[in-house]
C-alpha cells in the first residue's frame, strides 16, 4: 500500500477523549504534555533518527520498508435497497476523483460528477444528488475503517472522525510495536488493537445507537477492517467517458415497474448494468480498440405528474371508491386506472405532454451535460409507455425539429399548393409518379377533379392509381366536414350556461352534424385498410382527439416491450396496417415480448395477413436456444420422423400390392435420422450453425413485413426459462414485468443499435 496519500484528519472540531488502557506488560511512552498521539509518536521518531545517523552499517545499503504506511481511502455512499439502508462503493475511477477533489478543496464548495455523470457529489457538504430525475440526496462518506457483526450481511463503514482516531492508534501500535491497547471512546465503545490482523470492538450494554443491529448484539464484539482491500465487497467498474447512443424508456401503468415493486429509476439501472456487462463480454474486443463505448438508459417517468396534486385526480377518485377491500381498490386506483386515463380526452392530454415534455427535458440536460455527443437517440416503451410512444410517433412531423408549436385551427389540413402534393404522394410513397403530375400541371386541387381513366391516360399502374383516388375521396370528405365537426352525440353536449336549455338545432347545424356522421361513418368503413394516420381517422375509431405534442429529435428506433400496442389499434377499429406506411420521424420499430405476457399482442399480422408468420427467436445471449426448448424440438421432429417412416412402409407395401410404378406416389424426404439428430447434439456437433433470430429467411426467400422497421422483421419473442414453462400461469404476470433484467432483451438492443453503427458483436466462449 504505497501509494503515497497522507491520511485526512478529519473536519476541525474538538477531538474525543481517549483512554488508552495498556494491556500488555510493556511499558507505556512517555506522555509529551500539549501534544496529540501523532506529534508524539512522530518527535519520537525523529529522536531515534537522530540518535542513530551515524550508527549505520556499510553492508545494508538497502532501505528498511516503513513500518507504517497511511491507508488508502475509498468512498462510499447510502443507498436504500428493499427498505434497508446500504452503504455502497463508487467505483475505483469515480473514488479517484473525489479523493482528489477533497484533497484540493479549500472552503469552496466543490462538485464532481459521477456514476456515468448521472449524479454529481458535493465534496465539502458530503451528498450525492441526481442530475436527471427527482431523487433525495444520499449521504456520501470518505472511509477507511469498517466493522461487521455477526449478522450484518456486508461491512459498515464507521463516520470519517471515528475511522481519523482508529488510523491515529493504529499508528502508534505498529510505529511503536506495541499491541494489545484498549481504546476507550466518548459514547463508550471499546476497540481492541490485538495485533494488525486482529481488531475487535466492544459496545457497551446500555448503548443504543444507529451502529446497533439488534439487542442481542450489543455484547457481541465485532470485526473491525483496515482498508477497502481487506474487506469483502465488489467495487463496480467505471464505465467508459464515450457513450455511443442514448435510449429515453418510459414506464407503463402504476409506480411500481417490477415484481419487487420498484421504481422506473431502480428498473433503468438494472438495465444498464446488464447493458454495461453485455458489452464487456460481446464487445470485448472492438471495446479494447476503443471502437465502443457505452449506451446511457435515461427513465421517463409520468405516473407522478398524472397522480400528482396538478391533477388531483387521486382526492376525485378517492372520494367515489368503496371502503371495502382497500387494498385492491388502492391498487387498482393507483395502476389499472391509467388505462383509463389514457382513453380520457382530458387525462389523455396531460399524460402525453409530460411524456414528450420529460423526453425533451431529459434531452436538452443531457446534451448540454455532453456537448461533444454525436449519436443517434432511440426511445424504449414498456406496457402503456409503448402506446402512448406510438401515438405519439405517429404524429410527429418530418419538419419539427423543435418543441410543441401552436397551430392555426382553422388551418387546411391539406393545403392546395404543389408542395402539398408532393407530402401526399410521399405520404402514400409514390414519389416516383410526382414527375408525371408535374408535367401534367396537376395539383391537389386539380388532382381531385380527375378521374380513375384520367390517371390511366397519363400511364399511372392501377395499384397507385387507386391510392391517389382513396386520398382524393378521404380529403373530399374531410373539406366537407371539417366545419362545425361535432365530436360528441348531442344529448351528451354541455351547454354553455347550465341554467338554460340549449336552444334547437338550425338548419346550418343540422347540416353540418349530418355531414360529421356521414365523416364518422367513412372513415369507420375505410380505417380497415387505411394507413395509421390519426389526422384521418382520430374520429370514429376510440382514438380522443388531443394535441399531440413534437419531440426535440427524431428517434433511430422505437423499441415495445410487453406491449398491447396491437390489440388497442384492433379495438380503435382498425383491422390492416398499410404495409407503406412508416413513422414520420422514426425508421425502425421492434416488438418485444415474452410468449406468457399476458398484455402483449402482435404487430405483423395487421400488415402481413396472408401469411402465417412465426415472431423472430430473440437469442439466448449464451448463444444457443435454451436446452428445454431444444428438447422440445427435437421431440417434435421425432414425432414427423416417426409418421414418415410409417407412410413411407405403408407406401412401399401398397406398391407392392397393386405393382405401381414407384414415381406415381410422392417421394418421401430423406432426413438423418432422429437417433443420429440426438447423438450429434449431445456431441454438440449439432448446434445451430447461425444463432436464432439471426437470420430473416422464411421459406427459402427474404420476409419483407411492411416499412415500420424498414421492410424487416417487427415481432421478437423472448426464450421462456425451464421453470417457466412447466405452468405458463403461473408465470404470467412475471413475465409481463421480466424485461427490465432481461438479458436477451438488453444484447438485442445493443445489437440493433451497434449494426447501425457497423459494429458487430462476438459470440464468447462458454
Amino acid at each position: 500500500m504505497s501509494d503515497g496519500l497522507e491520511p485526512d484528519w478529519g473536519p476541525s472540531k474538538p477531538a474525543p477523549t481517549i483512554v488508552v488502557q495498556e494491556l500488555s506488560d510493556t511499558p507505556a511512552p512517555t506522555p509529551l504534555d500539549g501534544k496529540t498521539p501523532v506529534e508524539q509518536v512522530s518527535s519520537m521518531v525523529n529522536d531515534m533518527s537522530l540518535s542513530s545517523t551515524f550508527s549505520f552499517e556499510l553492508v545494508d545499503t538497502e532501505p528498511a520498508p516503513p513500518l507504517y504506511q497511511p491507508v488508502k481511502p475509498h468512498w462510499f455512499y447510502i443507498r436504500c435497497v428493499e427498505s434497508k439502508e446500504q452503504w455502497l462503493p463508487f467505483s475505483r475511477e469515480d473514488s479517484d476523483r473525489l479523493e482528489q477533489a477533497s484533497s484540493t478543496a479549500g472552503k469552496e464548495e466543490v462538485v464532481v460528477a459521477v456514476e456515468g455523470d448521472r449524479y454529481d457529489v458535493k465534496v465539502l457538504e458530503r451528498r450525492k444528488y441526481a442530475v436527471y430525475w427527482d431523487q433525495a440526496p444520499a449521504e456520501v462518506r470518505r472511509c477507511t475503517w469498517f466493522f461487521k457483526g455477526d449478522k450484518d450481511a456486508r461491512y459498515v463503514p464507521y463516520p470519517e472522525d471515528f475511522s481519523t482516531r482508529l488510523e491515529d492508534a493504529y499508528m502508534i501500535a505498529v510505529t511503536l510495536g506495541e499491541w494489545k491497547r484498549e481504546l476507550e471512546f466518548p459514547a463508550g465503545e471499546r476497540v481492541i488493537l490485538h495485533n494488525p490482523k486482529l481488531i475487535m470492538q466492544y459496545q457497551p450494554v446500555t448503548l443504543q445507537d444507529e451502529w446497533v443491529s439488534s439487542p442481542s448484539e450489543q455484547t457481541r464484539p465485532r470485526t473491525v477492517k483496515r482498508g477497502v482491500d481487506n474487506i469483502i465487497t465488489e467495487i463496480p467498474d467505471g464505465e467508459p467517458e464515450t457513450i455511443d447512443h442514448l435510449v429515453f424508456m418510459v414506464h407503463g401503468i402504476g409506480p411500481a415497474c417490477d415484481i419487487r415493486f420498484r421504481s422506473i429509476i431502480q428498473c433503468v439501472n438494472d438495465f444498464r448494468i446488464a447493458s454495461l456487462s453485455l458489452l464487456g463480454s460481446h464487445y470485448r474486443r472492438v471495446q479494447e480498440q476503443g471502437r465502443v463505448g457505452r449506451v446511457e438508459f435515461l427513465p421517463v417517468n409520468w405516473h407522478s405528474a398524472l397522480h400528482g396534486d396538478a391533477t388531483g385526480v387521486d382526492q376525485d377518485i378517492q372520494r367515489i371508491t368503496l371502503p371495502s377491500i382497500s387494498r385492491l381498490r388502492h391498487f387498482t386506483n393507483d395502476t389499472l386506472l391509467d388505462l383509463f386515463f389514457y382513453n380520457s380526452p382530458t387525462y389523455c392530454q396531460t399524460i402525453v405532454d409530460t411524456v414528450a415534455s420529460e423526453v425533451n427535458r431529459l434531452h436538452s440536460l443531457f446534451l448540454q451535460r455532453h456537448p461533444h455527443f454525436t449519436g443517434e437517440m432511440s426511445v424504449v416503451g414498456h406496457s402503456l409507455g409503448s402506446l402512448i410512444l406510438f401515438d405519439l410517433l405517429t404524429n410527429q412531423k418530418m419538419e419539427s425539429g423543435a418543441a410543441d408549436r401552436d397551430e392555426d385551427p382553422n388551418a387546411d389540413p391539406c393545403p392546395l399548393t404543389l408542395d402539398a402534393l408532393e407530402q401526399a404522394l410521399c405520404r402514400m410513397g409514390l414519389q416516383e409518379h410526382l414527375a408525371t403530375l408535374r408535367k401534367a400541371e396537376l395539383d391537389l386541387d386539380s388532382l381531385a377533379l380527375c378521374e380513375e381513366e384520367d390517371l390511366a391516360g397519363l400511364g399511372i399502374p392501377l395499384g397507385p392509381r387507386k391510392k391517389i383516388l382513396h386520398f382524393i375521396r378521404t380529403r373530399r370528405w374531410l373539406q366537407e366536414g371539417q366545419h362545425g365537426m361535432v365530436l360528441l352525440a348531442p344529448g351528451l353536449q354541455a351547454s354553455p350556461d347550465p341554467t338554460k336549455h340549449a336552444p334547437s338545432p338550425t338548419n346550418s347545424q343540422e347540416q353540418s352534424l349530418e355531414a360529421s356522421v356521414r365523416l364518422r361513418q367513412f372513415l369507420r368503413a375505410q380505417s380497415k385498410t387505411s394507413v395509421i394516420d390519426y389526422e384521418y381517422f382520430d374520429v370514429g375509431i376510440g382514438q380522443v382527439s388531443i394535441n399531440y405534442p413534437q419531440l426535440a429529435f427524431h428517434p433511430q428506433a422505437f423499441f415495445a416491450f410487453g406491449s398491447p400496442i396491437g390489440m388497442f389499434l384492433t379495438v380503435r377499429g382498425l383491422k390492416r396496417i398499410d404495409p407503406n406506411y412508416s413513422f414520420p420521424t422514426c425508421k425502425n420499430f421492434y416488438n418485444i415480448y415474452h410468449p406468457f405476457d399476458p398484455v402483449a399482442y402482435r404487430i405483423e399480422p395487421m400488415i402481413v395477413s396472408d401469411a402465417d408468420l412465426e415472431p423472430m427467436l430473440i437469442p439466448h445471449h449464451k448463444g444457443r436456444k435454451r436446452m428445454h426448448l431444444e428438447l422440445k424440438e427435437s421431440l417434435t421432429r421425432m414425432s414427423a420422423d416417426l409418421k414418415n417412416n410409417v407412410l413411407g412402409s405403408f407406401r412401399t407395401a401398397w406398391q407392392s400390392l397393386v405393382r405401381m410404378p414407384a414415381a406415381a406416389l410422392p417421394q418421401v424426404e430423406e432426413r438423418e435420422t432422429t437417433a443420429e439428430r440426438a447423438m450429434l447434439e449431445i456431441e454438440g456437433v449439432g448446434e445451430h450453425p447461425e444463432s436464432p433470430g439471426s437470420s430473416e429467411e422464411e421459406d427459402g426467400h427474404q420476409v419483407k413485413v411492411g416499412m415500420l422497421n424498414g421492410g424487416r422483421r417487427i415481432d421478437y419473442v423472448l426464450q421462456e426459462a425451464p421453470i417457466e414453462s412447466f405452468n405458463e400461469y403461473l408465470f404470467a404476470i412475471q413475465s409481463h414485468l421480466c424485461y427490465w433484467e432481461s438479458e436477451d432483451t438488453a444484447l438485442l438492443l445493443l445489437k440493433e443499435i451497434y449494426d447501425k453503427l457497423g459494429v458487430a458483436f462476438e459470440q464468447p466462449q462458454q
